[in-house]
């Protein structure tokens, strides 16, 4: 069975938070709503949107919370197109921990709850869109910590649970890791707290990218 490093995208890959924070503001703005703390958008980053929404929005229902998720994703192309989007760079090593652990054998995937666009978008611009075999996003699957997107990404890369990581920066990749049955392998540099990460199931917590392969290494 192959192994699968399966990777969370905003908050692991890349730091994404300055334009999800744009985006929303400017959502809230369009409904006339005060726009939410950056702290609180933060936290919900890697939920599919109108989960995200309705956390951020608990008095609104569901049919709101539909309508500015719609706007959301209008907002933020608007911010592209307009060359108004900030720079969202990968974080520091992530790069050399992809090219490690493929060179180790294992097959690459993504699990986010970006849209297939956002997502084509963003790896095609850091020259990643091949270095992945499995992209789940929530435009298929039902939002964090639902183990939609783990499963379809295991069976997709021809793994099992078992030789299956779920790297990611929040709880909410932590929980779906759990309840996929894969190890769920948390990061530090994201948008969650180790701490937080641990208590969602966290077998580790690492520090840097250049820790992924060698933890990995140790237990594969």
């Amino acid at each position: 069975m192959n192994r699968l490093a399966l990777f969370d995208c905003d908050g692991t890959l890349v730091d994404s938070q300055a334009n999800i924070c744009l985006a929303m503001e400017h959502c809230f703005d369009v409904h006339a709503l005060p726009p939410p703390d950056r702290h609180a958008i933060r936290r919900i980053v890697g939920l599919s949107l109108v989960e995200a929404i309705g956390i951020l929005l608990p008095q609104g229902d569901e049919a709101l919370h539909r309508a500015m998720a719609d706007d959301y994703k209008l907002c933020f192309q608007k911010l592209r197109s307009t060359g108004g989007l900030l720079p969202e760079p990968l974080f520091e090593g992530i790069v050399e921990a992809i090219d490690t652990l493929s060179a180790a054998g294992w097959v690459l995937g993504v699990a986010t709850g970006k849209s297939d666009r956002g997502l084509n978008l963003l790896l095609a611009h850091h020259g990643l869109a091949e270095r992945f075999v499995t992209l789940q996003t929530a435009d298929r699957h039902p939002s964090k910590p639902h183990p939609a997107m783990a499963a379809a990404a295991i069976a997709e890369a021809g793994a099992v649970p078992e030789t299956t990581v779920m790297i990611g920066d929040t709880s909410f990749d932590m929980e779906m890791a759990v309840a996929a049955s894969a190890h769920p392998l948390g990061v530090s540099w994201g948008y969650h707290t180790p701490e937080e990460l641990a208590d969602a199931g966290a077998a580790h917590v690492a520090g840097h990218a250049r820790d992924l392969a060698p933890y990995l290494a140790n237990r594969y």
